[in-house]
């Protein structure tokens, strides 16, 4: 899990005086779901054209399984979703994907087996201008897969969907990395990223931010309580939590603690004959610490 499978060394894109991407250095994981998360122009999708060889950077240098970007040997074992997928509207989804399939060199069968994977199977012979959206952006994904992949580079793909087609999109793809693959993810939607990704990397203004597990962006949760009388409860859960853990709020009592120390908080408020009215976990969601993290880059 810590062999590198995509690296990038302060890669940098500029287009005459705007900096789009300013000296981003990543490091993607084999096996695992790589969040790529900012806002809309944030500098994503130029990061992600440049790792797949489809513009030159400005400086900096990026491995991809071990090639430059853009090298054959390297786009052979990477699919690609990248702006949405670009398909003959007259032919059938099927029919589409055959068409790809010819240029990787893969045959019917490889077709037939990537439809049924994002569950398009039985409507591979509807005309592309048929599908939803939501069936457009699976196909796209199918396209990708053709050829068995080791890294699968998706940008936005759950951009435009319905919260049904966020929730196959979601599946779909946490089931590809349990198969073996890697996956980049691109995204700005944070509650997706936080649901399927192992780490990410919060990029704005075209800067990396931060590389960390979700978890450690999220940080430790911490417990609220709300009891009546409040002057009989807080000092009762300052002698269990620690006078510097336990902090009287206008609402409550906030615990720097985590769910273990719930029962003892618990029992600590009911025995010194508060009502216990509310004990519950507040941990931040990744939405909230990345607005805290790029409200002072913007």
């Amino acid at each position: 899990m810590n062999e590198a499978i995509l690296d990038t060394e302060r890669l940098t894109k500029s287009y005459g005086s705007h900096l789009a991407v300013d000296a981003v250095s990543m490091r993607v994981r084999r096996g695992e779901i790589y969040g790529f998360l900012g806002p809309n122009g944030a500098g994503k999708t130029t990061t992600l054209r440049m790792l797949v060889g489809l513009i030159r950077p400005s400086g900096g240098a990026a491995t991809v399984l071990g090639q430059p970007p853009g090298a054959p040997e390297a786009l052979r074992r990477m699919g690609v979703l990248i702006e949405g997928p670009g398909f003959y509207p007259y032919l059938s989804g099927r029919d589409n994907l055959r068409v790809l399939a010819r240029y990787r060199g893969t045959d019917r069968a490889e077709v037939d087996r990537v439809l049924d994977r994002v569950r398009l199977g039985a409507r591979g012979d509807d005309k592309f201008r048929s599908y939803s959206l939501g069936m457009k952006q699976r196909l796209g994904v199918a396209a990708a897969l053709l050829g068995g992949p080791d890294l699968l580079i998706l940008d936005e793909p759950t951009n435009g969907l319905d919260p049904a087609g966020m929730a196959e999109m979601r599946e779909l793809i946490t089931g590809l990395a349990a198969d073996g693959h890697t996956v980049v993810l691109s995204s700005h939607l944070l509650a997706e990223v936080q649901e399927i990704c192992d780490r990410v990397g919060v990029i704005s203004g075209g800067r990396l931010l931060t590389e960390a597990t979700v978890r450690e962006l999220r940080g430790t949760a911490s417990l609220f309580v709300r009891a009546e009388p409040l002057e009989t409860a807080f000092p009762a859960v300052r002698r269990v939590a620690g006078d510097r853990s336990a902090l009287l709020t206008a609402t409550g009592i906030k615990v720097d603690a985590g769910v273990a120390m719930a029962p003892a908080v618990a029992r600590a408020v009911i025995e010194s004959g508060a009502d216990l009215l509310e004990l519950r976990t507040d941990e931040k969601s990744l939405e909230e610490v990345f607005f805290e993290m790029t409200e002072t880059t913007t």
